[in-house]
Formats: C-alpha cells, structure tokens, sequence
C-alpha cells in the first residue's frame, strides 16, 4: 500500500509531460501561440464587405438602371442559382456581388444597350465560409454571420460573454489560410479584453474563424 502515492505522482507526471508536449507542437518558440495585432479603430460600416461571397438563401436586391422591371428581390436558391426577367438559373453562390452584377450585365446585354446593373445583399444566411464560430466556455455557442470590419468583442458580445468557469486568455482563434491552404492558429485574451477592458487585446476577424475557449482547470 506505501507504493501507491509515488505510483500516482509518477503516472501524474507522466501525463502531465504529455500533455505539455502536446501543447508544444502547437505554440511558436516563445511557448505561446501568436498574436494577431490589435484592431485599433472600426469603420461605421454594416453589412457585408466588398469581399462578401454570396451564398445559398442570400437575399438579393437587383437594380438595372432604366429597366427597373428587369431588376427587384430575389432569394438565392439552395441550389445556389438566381431567376430573374430575361435571366433564368445564373449562378450566384460563390460569387461577390461585384462578381455577380458583371455576370448579369453580360446576359442582359444580349436585349438591352450598354445596361448599368448593381446587386446588393440585402440579407445574408451565410454558409460556414462566411460565418464565425464561437466554440467552449461561452453563454450560448454559435455560429454568426460575418460583417463588414467585425472584431473578437463584437462577437463575444453576440454570445453573451464569457462562460463561468472560461479560461480566456487560453482561448485560441483558428483560421484558415487560403494563400497557402492551412489552418493557422492565434492566442487570444478575452479575459483581459471583456473583464479588464483592454482594447489592445481585441482583434479583427475575418470569415470562417473559429474561436474556441477551454474551460479552466482550477
């Protein structure tokens, strides 16, 4: 019976290097993960951005200058295509809406001189791509769509704070890197930035981040 306390604490060591070892691969050579630079200012902007991809039930408002007939509201399908006068299954999923307008000039151009079309996001019901996920020790995980100049603090807001027992200033942002096609991983400080107010911890976001905060141990 005298064995088993050093039997416990060898085998408590044991998982305890493990553990770190794990937690090393992962955090750059300092022992903590990267920073992300502070957003030091947000523009009044609401609303998706010019990078915005339209997605499934997006909702559209068309105009076409002149042939206001030629235009209106229009919900993308789940298949991702858009029905509109003159115009019949265009796709629209995967698109900006930059990217669609041009598409609609083009075909319109075929019954009409020279159109001037716009295409605005009137409501968005983004896909993941467009989202950010709010995962862990938070008051109501979520998935919220992303706007225009979004911050970490806009969307803990969004899912009402941190949890009770939440470490956040272990919690991480993942993001995905599309010019290099990997995922990347941040450190973030939302202890510091929602119970100790420092701005300097809140952080832009961009569509598709995952945040996820880990409970405290103690």
């Amino acid at each position: 019976m005298a064995s088993f306390p050093p039997l416990r604490a060898a085998r408590a060591a044991l998982a305890c290097g493990i553990a770190a070892t794990a937690l090393t691969g992962c955090m750059g050579a300092n022992g903590a993960a990267p920073q992300l630079p502070s957003a030091t200012f947000v523009q009044n902007q609401e609303g998706p951005g010019e990078e915005y991809i339209i997605g499934p039930l997006d909702e559209l408002q068309i105009f076409v200058w002149r042939n206001p007939e030629l235009g209106g509201k229009v919900q993308v399908r789940p298949d991702g295509r858009i029905t509109t006068p003159l115009i019949t299954d265009m796709p629209a999923t995967g698109k900006t809406p930059t990217m669609l307008q041009q598409d609609i000039k083009l075909q319109l151009s075929q019954y009409i001189t020279d159109p001037i079309v716009s295409v605005i996001v009137t409501s968005f019901n983004s896909t993941f791509s467009q989202q950010v996920r709010v995962v862990g020790a938070t008051e109501k995980p979520a998935s919220i769509p992303f706007r225009a100049n979004m911050t970490v603090l806009d969307a803990m807001i969004a899912v009402g704070g941190l949890g009770e027992y939440a470490a956040g200033n272990k919690a991480r942002l993942v993001r995905y890197d599309k010019g290099s096609g990997k995922q990347q991983e941040f450190g973030l400080r939302l202890n510091d930035l929602i119970k100790r107010g420092d701005i300097k911890a809140n952080v832009r976001l961009q569509p598709g981040d995952v945040i996820i905060i880990p409970e405290s141990m103690f």
